[in-house]
């Protein structure tokens, strides 16, 4: 009982020693892209805020890779932006920023819907998302029956976007980012510069729809002046798009892990803004958001409704499962080494029993069979003096010493009434004594 106390208390303190360490595989998001600066920030802070828990960055070319890396179980965790293919097994962590998606027009244009852009060129900022961005093009258009072909995709950097509006060579720019520093306030200012007027956003009044029918985007109330401040850019409030980067975990990952990540970016969010800007959208997601991508899991959800309570309640069942399973493991090491142990016993009885039974044959053995109990005898007494020291115990060895006596006087008696003239095979000798190894 003390052994199997001794192992369950060990299971307990090896599994208190060793949950804090994991080893969690995460994409670094596309090369010089927002994702891959917040992850640099991610990884700095949690190697201070946590030391045993060890973040392997996996790079991949854009966001549509991250996303395959977690499906196909190349990742534990993964940035994905919800339009850019979303993996099917992923399940939101937090929400790491919320980008509207922005069509500028330049002041006093014609343009003043998604139909008018039909037939004209649409500038997008060149870099690691214009592949994305495009899509999202793609996407609005198929919503408002325009074939994609018929809108020409014009891809600059930031800088040379508003000397393309001035000089008219496209009508307006898609940006996706944040309201805050980002795509979409840099190109704002560039508009604003070239064409020394206040940009504007083409509002999407049916973005609610766009959402529902792609999931992947959402409806967003872009606030006057979100864009830039004097003079305000939009001037009213602007109904959108939007889309959230998302830290996504697998449907696979335990509750418990899941919400100590949850909780692990929500309260060590201040530093992270220290490290990067991008840190200061962080939020956490709804828990009763029912959307069919990316929905919340089931551990962060748990940790949200709950706090930390709810956090140390999945912790506590987490070891309670890990005591049960070590329980059961000593109950079965106990099983097995008392089966052993009487496995054993016999093993050192037998030779012994079997002198006794010796004794009790040889007084009734013909000739040959008097001389197959002698070998038998000799070979028993060879066998177990032969043993390492201490291999027997020393009640073990006293009953073989008295056995051997009378197994030896059995059969000396036996010789006797055989009528062996010669002499008995062996001379008689005193049975052995054995000493106990100390």
């Amino acid at each position: 009982m003390i052994g199997v106390l001794s192992l369950a208390t060990g299971g307990f303190t090896l599994a208190h020693l060793w949950s804090p360490h994991a080893d969690l595989r995460i994409t670094t998001g596309p090369q010089g892209g927002p994702a891959q600066r917040f992850m640099a920030a991610f990884v700095s802070v949690s190697a201070i805020q946590h030391p045993r828990v060890r973040l392997d960055l996996v790079p991949v070319a854009d966001l549509s890779a991250s996303a395959k890396a977690l499906e196909q179980g190349r990742t534990d965790l993964a940035i994905v932006r919800t339009d850019a293919a979303p993996p099917a097994n992923g399940q939101t962590i937090v929400i790491l920023r919320r980008d509207v998606v922005a069509f500028v027009v330049p002041p006093h244009t014609h343009v003043t819907s998604i139909a008018g852009l039909a037939g004209k060129a649409v500038g997008i900022p060149a870099g690691p998302l214009q592949a994305d961005d495009a899509r999202v093009l793609d996407t609005v258009l198929g919503f408002f029956d325009i074939p994609a072909e018929r809108v020409a995709r014009v891809f600059l950097p930031v800088a040379e976007l508003g000397k393309a509006v001035q000089d008219k060579r496209i009508v307006a720019v898609l940006a996706v980012g944040p309201i805050a520093p980002g795509d979409v306030v840099d190109v704002v200012a560039a508009i604003a510069r070239a064409t020394k007027g206040t940009p504007t956003l083409l509002a999407i009044d049916e973005a609610e729809t766009i959402g529902k029918r792609f999931p992947g985007f959402e409806s967003i109330d872009v606030p006057a002046g979100a864009f830039r401040a004097h003079p305000d850019t939009p001037d009213d409030t602007v109904t959108t798009l939007a889309v959230t980067y998302r830290f996504a975990a697998s449907e696979l990952m335990s509750n418990v892990v899941a919400a100590a990540i949850a909780r692990s970016i929500l309260t060590t969010k201040a530093k992270l803004m220290a490290a990067t800007p991008l840190a200061s959208q962080i939020e956490a997601p709804d828990p009763s958001d029912t959307s069919p991508i990316l929905p919340v899991h089931p551990g962060v959800a748990a940790y949200l409704n709950g706090g930390d309570q709810s956090f140390l309640d999945q912790v506590q069942k987490y070891f309670y499962v890990i005591g049960i399973g070590v329980s059961l493991a000593g109950s079965l090491f106990a099983a097995g080494t008392s089966y052993w142990n009487r496995r054993r016993s016999d093993e050192d009885w037998r030779p012994i029993k079997r002198l006794v039974e010796i004794a009790d044959e040889a007084p009734g053995a013909g000739r040959s069979e008097f001389e197959a109990l002698e070998r038998e005898f000799k070979a028993l007494v060879s066998a177990v003096l032969g043993r390492q020291a201490g291999a027997v115990g020393a009640e073990r060895l006293s009953a073989f010493s008295t056995a051997v006596a009378h197994a030896r006087h059995a059969l000396d008696a036996r010789r006797a009434s055989l009528g062996d003239r010669t002499g008995p095979v062996d001379e008689p000798r005193p049975a052995p004594t054995l000493v106990v190894a100390q």
